[in-house]
């Protein structure tokens, strides 16, 4: 049993989207056969916290694992964001990502809505084709494959929406597509918020706010689920919207990654 809502609600989307996960007793393994260079659907979930000397024997497994991969993902099976060893992770040169795992059963309106684009869902090749070009204009990165990687995300996301497992939505101004987010869920009392985006030229105009509070609204009702799950940086600006509208703090999520060399 997986105690982090945060992972176990990663492992529904990935499983749902095709990954697949091996238990190994002290560690999960993720893979992601359609898309090897998705770092965080290639990784091993350790059920406890770094020891001293884990690091090293840690990163040994994960080459085992995947002996093609140039990155290392790692993540620990903590509601507290507990490293243990911090010293020995920074020293191998570990970037440590903490996110804030939230919740709610009901949502509020938000303060702000924007009543100016349209909020529908995803449906057509189009439409999908924006929501790939939206994806690569917010998350701009210099990484080897990592426009294949978006591609081949974009695709399970149309495919877990084809499945019957959530929806898309976006906010469209014309026919221009400035902000979007995924809900799913696999038929039981929980759905996940995925990849809530909106272009930075269209920020601040309460796109985020609209879309998650029709989302919630979606998901608490076609869904069927009582519980919405939505993981966030603590750092960013979009948590205190989610706070807003009635999302609650519960766990941190610990996620080590080692980029491949040359990154």
């Amino acid at each position: 049993m997986i105690e982090s809502l945060g992972y176990r609600t990663d492992l529904m989307l990935l499983q749902l989207g095709g990954s697949e996960v091996s238990d190994r007793g002290d560690y999960l393994v993720v893979r992601t056969p359609g898309n090897p260079t998705f770092w965080w659907g290639n990784y091993l979930l350790f059920r406890t916290s770094f020891g001293p000397g884990d690091v090293a024997a840690r990163v040994a497994t994960f080459k085992a694992e995947f002996p093609d991969a140039g990155h290392v993902a790692m993540g620990v099976d903590t509601t507290e964001g507990l490293i243990g060893a911090d010293g020995e992770v920074a020293a191998a040169g570990f970037e440590v990502e903490t996110n804030t795992v939230m919740s709610a059963t009901s949502v509020l309106p938000p303060a702000r809505p924007n009543s100016d684009a349209t909020i529908r869902q995803l449906v057509s090749d189009d439409d999908w084709d924006r929501h790939l070009a939206l994806s690569l204009a917010v998350h701009r990165m210099d990484v080897a494959g990592y426009e294949e990687f978006a591609a081949a995300r974009n695709a399970t996301y149309r495919k877990l929406v084809e499945h019957g497992r959530g929806a898309w939505f976006g906010a469209f101004e014309g026919a221009e597509l400035v902000s979007a987010l995924g809900l799913v869920s696999d038929g039981g009392e929980v759905a996940r918020f995925q990849h809530v985006q909106t272009h930075e030229s269209a920020r601040g105009r309460g796109l985020a706010s609209t879309l998650v509070h029709h989302a919630s609204e979606y998901g608490l009702t076609e869904l069927g689920a009582k519980t919405l799950v939505m993981v966030a940086d603590p750092e960013y600006l979009a948590i205190r919207i989610y706070r807003a509208l009635g999302f609650s703090d519960n766990e941190k999520q610990l996620q080590l990654t080692l980029r491949p060399s040359g990154d």
